[in-house]
C-alpha cells in the first residue's frame, strides 16, 4: 500500500473529487480526515469507509477553524503526512456584472483559505520533522482567461502560482508543494454551473454541459474518479523529486 501509516487531511472531502480522493488515500492505506462544512456527507462518507476515515468540520475562510482543524486531526491521527486543498466555490458572470460579493466569496475561499490552510498544515509538517506532501486543487480555468468566469480563473490562476512559491519554499523541510489542475469535471456542481452559462449565454439547459464534455479531446467530461491516480502520485514516494508543479488531468483540454 502507498500510503500505509499516513495521516491526510482532504478539504472538500465530503463530495465530488474530494471524496474520491478520501476513498483512494483510505484504500492505500492511510488514515484520512475528510474536512468539510457538509457534515452529513462528511460523517456518512466516513462511516462507509470505516475506521481510516473521520469528519472534522472545517470553513477555511476562517483561522479559528483552520487551526482547529489541525488540532483535532494531530489529536486523532498523531500528525499530518499529507494534505489535499481541494475546497472551493465557483461562480459566474460578464465582468460588467461581477460583484464585490462573488469577487470576496471568491478569493476568501479559493485563495486565502487554500493558503492559510497550507500554511498552518506546512507548519505542523515542519515541526514533526519528517517532511509532507501538499497537494492543491487547480484548474484548467487557471491556465487562460474565460470571458464569464474572469474571477474564479484568477482565484486559479493564483493557485497554481502558489503552488509554485510554495513549492520552491518548503521543499528544504521536504515538504513537497503540487497540484492537479482539472478540465470539466461531472459533479453535482455542474448543474449550478450549467444553469449559470444558460443564463448568461441563452442556452437551454443542459447544453452548455453536452457541449463541454463533447469538447474534450478524450471524449467525454471527466470524473471524480479520473483524479485518483494523480492525487496518489502526488501523496506517495512516487513524487518525491516532484515539487512545485501542476498536472493537468484534463482528458487532453490543455497542454502545457
Amino acid at each position: 500500500m502507498k500510503l500505509a501509516g499516513k495521516i491526510a487531511v482532504v478539504t472538500g472531502g465530503a463530495r465530488g473529487i474530494g471524496a474520491a480522493i478520501v476513498e483512494a488515500y483510505v484504500g492505500e492505506g492511510a488514515t484520512v480526515a475528510i474536512a468539510d462544512l457538509a457534515k452529513d456527507d462528511g460523517e456518512a462518507l466516513a462511516k462507509n469507509l470505516g475506521p481510516k476515515a473521520f469528519f472534522v468540520t472545517l470553513d477555511v475562510t476562517r483561522q479559528d477553524s483552520i487551526d482547529a482543524m489541525v488540532e483535532t486531526v494531530v489529536a486523532k491521527g498523531g500528525g499530518i503526512d499529507i494534505l489535499v486543498n481541494n475546497a472551493a466555490v465557483f461562480d459566474l458572470a460578464p465582468i460588467v456584472e461581477v460583484t464585490a460579493k462573488s469577487w470576496d466569496l471568491l478569493f476568501d475561499v479559493n485563495v486565502k483559505g487554500l493558503f492559510f490552510t497550507l500554511q498552518a498544515v506546512a507548519r505542523q509538517m515542519i515541526a514533526q520533522g519528517r517532511g509532507g506532501k501538499i497537494i492543491n486543487m487547480a484548474s484548467q480555468a487557471g491556465r487562460r482567461g474565460e470571458a464569464l468566469v474572469s474571477v474564479y480563473c484568477a482565484t486559479k490562476a493564483a493557485v497554481i502560482s502558489l503552488t509554485q512559491s510554495a513549492g520552491l519554499d518548503l521543499i528544504k523541510h521536504k515538504i513537497n508543494v503540487n497540484g492537479i489542475a482539472p478540465g470539466v469535471v461531472d459533479t453535482p456542481m455542474w448543474g449550478e454551473v450549467d444553469a449559470l452559462f444558460a443564463k448568461y449565454e441563452k442556452r437551454p439547459l443542459g447544453e452548455k454541459k453536452r457541449l463541454v464534455g463533447e469538447a474534450v479531446p478524450f471524449g467525454r467530461m471527466g470524473t471524480p474518479e479520473d483524479h485518483k491516480g494523480a492525487a496518489l502520485f502526488l501523496a506517495s514516494t512516487d513524487s518525491d523529486y516532484v515539487v512545485a508543479q501542476t498536472l493537468n488531468v484534463d482528458g487532453g483540454n490543455w497542454m502545457s
